[in-house]
């Protein structure tokens, strides 16, 4: 079978991928939908500031199979070096096969073109699927979070600066200061 990754506009995912993700995550009974939760003020106040927002840089990527939509990844800037890798699923006939590893390496690359220093994600800290392929690229875990939306989750950063994976090494305990690190951090 031969599969194609392709960025896509945000018509296509809407119509294609963000249908199937409302099919996927169904099953998951620990979500929580924050619209279904907010009143009619709360929600305009909530579209009022992200319109102060302005226009954030928006990444869509699909896995075609034969021009079907089988998978997805769609992230957003939420700064002036972060963006966000928000939703991202293969379909689970079609998981197990290296598509997922090939859709973020897209992204991945995609993102970096862009200049963005970082790429931040949340996961289900049972969402291995997903946890796993991105360790091996690159990610670590910054963070762990008990959130109302969805439970127990995990935060994952990519940085593509050498520096700083360094420097967030040297933070936890992995590595001794080098000299490169000793002159970004002040110490002696």
């Amino acid at each position: 079978m031969k599969y194609e990754i392709k960025e896509v506009d945000e018509d296509f995912y809407s119509q294609h991928c963000k249908v199937l993700g409302l099919k996927i995550f169904e099953e998951n009974t620990q979500l929580f939908s924050l619209n279904e939760a907010l009143s009619d003020k709360e929600k305009d106040i909530r579209s009022s500031l992200r319109a102060n927002l302005g226009k954030p840089i928006n990444i869509y990527f699909a896995v075609l199979l034969e021009g079907k939509c089988i998978g997805w990844s769609w992230g957003f800037q939420k700064s002036g070096i972060e963006f966000y890798m928000c939703n991202s699923a293969i379909l689970p006939e079609y998981r197990r096969s290296g598509l997922y590893t090939r859709l973020l390496n897209a992204m991945l690359e995609k993102v970096q073109e862009f200049g963005f220093q970082e790429i931040s994600s949340r996961h289900l800290t049972t969402n291995n699927a997903v946890i796993i392929p991105k360790l091996k690229v690159g990610f670590v875990i910054t963070q762990l979070e008990v959130s109302d939306l969805f439970g127990a989750v995990v935060h994952l950063t990519y940085h593509f600066n050498k520096t700083r994976k360094k420097v967030l090494d040297y933070r936890v305990g992995q590595i001794k200061p080098d000299s490169e690190i000793k002159r970004h951090l002040n110490l002696k």
